[in-house]
């Protein structure tokens, strides 16, 4: 009797045994939704994080696009007025041009009038609206700025000058300007019209 009693204190306690390392072995229902919910965040982070990596490949894209844009445009910009500036430049270039011989003329008139003391009071007003032409258009040129090559007493520089005789001078050195027969101008850096020189031999 006391043999049966132990054995079946003994089964019972292996049977509690066994139940205890079963329920330390199998995971409960909550313990697996957490485990699955914990993956799935992981999951969905990495997801994010490959968008977002996505999205900034996309916008670094567009952004050297826009910058490339915005360079080209600039240049297209600047180009444009540079061409307006030349083509400016080009127009009162030759405005000047054609109206260098009327400064020429204007000069030339002055140049052969008489003396105050020769002509009449009608005469003499004639002679001062000539002057007063010829003020003027030195002072447009002026504002444009334009500039009259200075030449005589100055060596013969190809560069400014151009030489349409040569007469024997002896108090002078060879190429030396003795004489302007017309007036040189330049524009700014440029030449815009010779002058026309006589220089000693």
């Amino acid at each position: 009797m006391t043999k049966k009693a132990s054995d079946g204190k003994e089964n019972c306690t292996e049977h509690f045994e066994v139940k205890e390392k079963n329920d330390l072995t199998e995971t409960s229902p909550l313990q697996e939704d957490s485990s699955q919910g914990n993956e799935s965040i992981i999951t969905r982070i990495a997801e994010l994080e490959s968008e977002l990596n996505n999205q900034k490949e996309q916008s670094d894209k567009y952004r050297d696009e826009l910058l490339r844009k915005a360079a080209d445009f600039e240049n297209f910009r600047k180009q444009k007025e540079r061409e307006a500036m030349m083509a400016s430049s080009r127009a009162l270039e030759n405005i000047i041009r054609e109206l260098l011989p009327v400064v020429d003329d204007v000069k030339r008139v002055l140049q052969h009038a008489p003396l105050d003391s020769e002509v009449s009071a009608e005469a003499r007003v004639y002679i001062e609206g000539v002057e007063m032409v010829k003020k003027n258009l030195e002072k447009w040129l002026d504002q444009k700025g334009v500039q009259a090559i200075e030449s005589k007493g100055k060596k013969l520089d190809v560069n400014f000058h151009e030489a349409i005789s040569q007469i024997d001078h002896p108090e002078v050195e060879p190429d030396t300007i003795i004489e302007e027969y017309q007036t040189g101008y330049m524009l700014g850096e440029k030449v815009i019209r010779h002058a026309k020189v006589i220089v000693a031999r």
